[in-house]
């Protein structure tokens, strides 16, 4: 089972964090708390669409459940719960939520539940909120927040127990409450002061829409891995057909062809009965029993035919198996493969994946001397050049492409079979100036190079180039945070003497990147220096 893995959502709420860090340094001006009640908007649409996506999947298991209750009902009480305690904690989230909004406010708490954020009087206080949270104590133990975060450990360690026992070690949940929280002067703090010491209302009501998206998220989890522990185990009648999975369809002279034959979702308690014939591309139930018959085990067959002559072989079987209401179901197969010499093939190529926005060199091969060949590809573009081939013109936003090869024998076309290949997005570059990107730096060595330079990272085998177009420079160089939009790559005049005046230990941030590449603009990660 996977892990857990902070997701772009999570990212984003990372980001807040930082805001929200910045905000409670700084007097909160209007357009900032105006910027925090968007992200809290984007946060209680993001919570909503989650929901609906745990009931599609919920109704997805109501349906297996109703299909067959005696295996899937186990499965389906443990989901049912928890919707329940995922369901109870944001209902107390939010029971929090309203509460102090409307002891900041001074208004009915049904009042509260329908008055957006940006309606509530009191957004940049944090009086209420902390008093609230945090109580008269140095640790949070006297407020809301200590038994907030025992809801939550109770909750994940309830989440937890619905889990096969195999899993219940493995899988990471997030929800974190333990562990390193420091606040902006590097001081240790625990969960409950992290989150809730003097944060202003705006920020608080935030914090907790994003502690019910993480339910959300364990929720999701815990469903789905439930889900798949039937998928794993239940019949899947809608597809059931036979399948022939050949190890290759090239076999060199002197070898054996060897190929799986087996019937998606078949008991693999019972053995099936299978028969085939050479030379043919059909066999009828009538020869059935002339046929060659296959031993097989637990469910699956495995066919061997020589490769004692080159050339194209034909085979064509049935497989018979006993249904779960007791009758013979029977099922056709055939398939073909090509005996040849033997030959070697050697492509280096840059990767194993297709990168959008750049031209991906293709090797290939057909063994067997083929006059010609003629690949396709599901999404872009793929041309000759040379002796090889190039895949370009890739899509945003598509997984996979497809790459399906044919190839021409004695002028008949032969399909030769496909590969899937990943599509990825083109790896952001790294940022630096005075060729860092972090860490400290001296004066004179970012006003010997006083422009940002995007670099690929080093296991990065394409030759690409990206230039900065726009960044933010940040720093508190005059004991303020100071804050510049900077068109093109270069440090512009005033910020070169801000640095050439600078003392030691002050930071530089260039933040919000934007660079330009053979894919487009993006956003890049930022510099962060100190002056030593």
């Amino acid at each position: 089972m996977a892990g857990y893995k902070e997701t772009p959502r999570q990212k984003m709420i990372g980001m807040m964090y930082l805001v929200l860090t910045a905000l409670l340094a700084l007097n909160v001006s209007k357009e900032m708390l105006d910027a925090f009640i968007v992200v809290n908007e984007t946060m209680e649409n993001t919570n909503s669409n989650f929901n609906k996506k745990l009931d599609n999947t919920i109704a997805r298991f109501k349906i297996q459940y109703q299909m067959n209750p005696n295996k899937v009902g186990p499965y389906w009480e443990r989901a049912q719960k928890a919707r329940k305690l995922s369901d109870d904690l944001t209902a107390y989230i939010d029971s929090l939520k309203y509460q102090v909004i409307a002891k900041e406010d001074g208004i009915p708490y049904k009042e509260a539940q329908t008055t957006p954020l940006s309606k509530i009087n009191g957004k940049d206080k944090y009086d209420v909120p902390t008093n609230f949270f945090i109580g008269r104590s140095q640790d949070g133990s006297a407020g809301e927040a200590r038994k907030l975060k025992i809801r939550i450990e109770t909750y994940k360690k309830e989440m937890i127990s619905l889990l096969d026992p195999k899993y219940q070690t493995t899988m990471k949940l997030g929800l974190k409450t333990e562990g390193q929280f420091e606040d902006s002067h590097g001081v240790s703090q625990n969960w409950e002061m992290h989150n809730f010491y003097h944060t202003i209302l705006a920020a608080t009501v935030t914090i907790l829409n994003q502690i019910k998206a993480d339910v959300y998220n364990v929720e999701f989890d815990v469903v789905n891995n439930l889900y798949a522990a039937v998928s794993a185990e239940d019949w899947k009648f809608d597809a059931i057909r036979a399948k022939v999975i050949p190890k290759s369809n090239y076999v060199f002279l002197g070898e054996e062809y060897q190929a799986e034959i087996l019937v998606a979702a078949y008991d693999t308690k019972a053995n099936p009965n299978v028969r085939y014939i050479l030379g043919s591309d059909s066999l009828t139930a009538a020869n059935f029993k002339n046929a060659t018959p296959i031993t097989g085990e637990n469910g699956v067959v495995t066919l061997k035919l020589g490769g004692s002559s080159e050339g194209l072989k034909k085979f064509a079987g049935i497989i018979k198996i006993v249904s779960p209401l007791g009758d013979t179901m029977t099922f056709h197969f055939k398939d073909e493969f090509i005996v040849a010499k033997p030959a070697l093939t050697i492509s280096l190529t840059k990767m194993n994946v297709f990168y959008v926005g750049v031209d991906n060199p293709v090797s290939i091969s057909v063994p067997g001397g083929p006059e010609r060949i003629i690949p396709a590809i599901s999404v872009g573009n793929i041309r000759q050049e040379g002796k090889d081939y190039i895949v370009s013109g890739l899509p945003q936003n598509t997984r996979e492409a497809v790459i399906t090869v044919s190839a021409v024998f004695s002028g008949k076309t032969k399909n030769m079979g496909s590969g899937t290949y990943r599509l990825k997005r083109l790896p952001d570059p790294i940022a630096r100036i005075g060729g860092k990107s972090e860490g400290v730096i001296s004066k004179s060595l970012v006003l010997a190079s006083p422009f940002l330079v995007p670099e690929m990272p080093p296991a990065f085998d394409f030759d690409l180039k990206y230039v900065v177009t726009s960044y933010n420079f940040v720093t508190d160089i005059t004991g303020d945070i100071l804050e510049f939009k900077v068109q093109g790559n270069r440090l512009t005049p005033e910020i070169v003497r801000m640095i050439t005046n600078a003392k030691k230990n002050k930071r530089l941030w260039f933040e919000n990147i934007t660079v330009k590449g053979p894919d487009g603009e993006r956003t890049i990660a930022s510099i962060n220096l100190k002056i030593n």
